[in-house]
């Protein structure tokens, strides 16, 4: 059983980035918890197989950010019992680690959103790594893109239905009124319809 989680996605954006619009809010709408902390959400919902039902936050701001944070953390509640944290930040190096802490192991990968590099998953069992596993996201973009389109084309069912993408939304929400408010916000699930 899952206990911890944890997902981290930085890289430095700060002034001179080639993304000039990353640190304008009208256009951005958000910092990296947008930008980059979804994806983090969104990996851990599918390894964990399990809901976020209350998220809180904290952000930092800078000169360069202004009113969206410049970096943040983020405390996920799953509904099967799983506390999760999401660390992202537009200043920090280039990070992408996952971490599953579980009752009798963990799993772990260094860089494993990222697109470059070879990502090597292990499993540590007692503090003693058991089993090493290397996989590649270096066509995950072009998949993607070839499944949407073979989708849009009518050749094949889409794989991930837009309630996803939805439910993610509802948890960015939640954790922006999180930051401004200072408290644990509660997550609806899309199908809950309030």
């Amino acid at each position: 059983k899952p206990i911890f989680a944890r997902s981290e996605f930085s890289f430095p954006a700060a002034q001179g980035h080639a993304r000039k619009w990353i640190n304008d809010l009208s256009v951005a709408g958000g910092g990296p918890i947008a930008d980059v902390g979804v994806h983090c959400i969104d990996t851990l919902r599918y390894i964990l197989q399990d809901e976020v039902v209350r998220v809180s936050g904290r952000g930092l701001f800078d000169n360069n950010s202004g009113e969206m944070e410049a970096a943040a953390t983020l405390t996920l509640e799953f509904s099967r019992g799983t506390l999760a944290s999401v660390m992202v930040s537009f200043r920090a190096e280039y990070r992408t680690p996952i971490e599953v802490v579980g009752e009798t192991g963990v799993l772990r990968a260094d860089y494993a959103l990222n697109v470059e590099k070879l990502i090597n998953v292990e499993l540590l069992r007692a503090g003693a790594l058991v089993e090493t596993e290397t996989l590649s996201n270096r066509l995950a973009y072009a998949r993607q893109v070839d499944e949407f389109a073979a989708a849009v084309e009518g050749k094949s069912e889409f794989p991930v239905p837009g309630e996803e993408g939805w439910q993610n939304q509802i948890i960015l929400d939640a954790a922006y009124r999180s930051l401004q408010s200072g408290k644990v916000e509660e997550v609806r699930s899309v199908g809950s319809g309030q």
